[in-house]
């Protein structure tokens, strides 16, 4: 039969419900699920939500999650090679500094092209309007999660339960979409998996021994240098 919980079946707008749920006949509450869908690249995810525009559901509430090598705007941190940790620093200020950019925030999340009476966008609209507003499009975005119908994200947000964990992710009674999802063993063995160099090992051995010898916490370290031997 024909949708009876859209707008689509009527023509008419459905009622704005932020925070996601109905009421039955009984007086229970009804929680509508968010959609997850998964790609294997945040540039697949652009080609998605360039198709999201064309669709009658272009002004559903949404946002994309990625992380901070595509969409921190901070002129220190943007440039580094470790922009988690130091933007954690900034949150933290270990160094007697903030990040302005992470207090404008909300000048993101409210701004009228983000709201769902607009249309669908992606990480470059969100980017460059965060730099417009100097407001940090990637906690932005998260926020944004809270409220959204659809949310765009690389495989891993949802694979891996570290990150699942780091971005608040709660995929119990949602719905998940995989685009092309026979990548998803390759991306399943990544994220338990761990890159290191020949030279890295050889480092680490050499510290150990320095441990072993001078009699610091040997059971543990003989162990790990015995590791390191075998591996190299």
């Amino acid at each position: 039969g024909p949708c009876t919980e859209c707008s689509c079946s009527s023509g008419k707008e459905a009622d704005k419900d932020p925070s996601h749920t109905k009421k039955k006949e009984n007086g229970d509450q009804l929680c509508v699920p968010k959609i997850f869908f998964g790609t294997r690249t945040h540039k697949q995810i652009t080609q998605i939500s360039r198709e999201l525009k064309r669709t009658a559901y272009s002004c559903v509430p949404m946002t994309i999650l990625s992380s901070r090598d595509y969409t921190c705007i901070h002129p220190v941190v943007s440039n580094s090679s470790n922009r988690n940790e130091m933007c954690v620093e900034l949150l933290e200020g270990k160094h007697g500094k903030s990040c302005s950019y992470y207090h404008g925030v909300h000048k993101l999340t409210e701004h009228h092209t983000l709201q769902p009476v607009y249309q669908a966008w992606d990480i470059e609209d969100l980017v460059s309007l965060g730099r417009k507003l100097r407001a940090c499009p990637y906690f932005a975005a998260r926020e944004l999660m809270v409220g959204a119908d659809i949310v765009f994200c690389p495989y891993n947000y949802l694979l891996d339960p570290q990150i699942r964990d780091s971005m608040d992710i709660k995929l119990k009674d949602q719905v998940v979409i995989l685009d092309e999802a026979h990548n998803i063993e390759d991306c399943a063995r990544e994220s338990v998996s761990f890159g290191v160099t020949e030279s890295q090992l050889q480092a680490a051995r050499e510290e150990l021994d320095v441990m072993v010898n001078n009699s610091i916490r040997q059971e543990h370290h003989e162990p790990l240098r015995a590791v390191c031997c075998s591996l190299i």
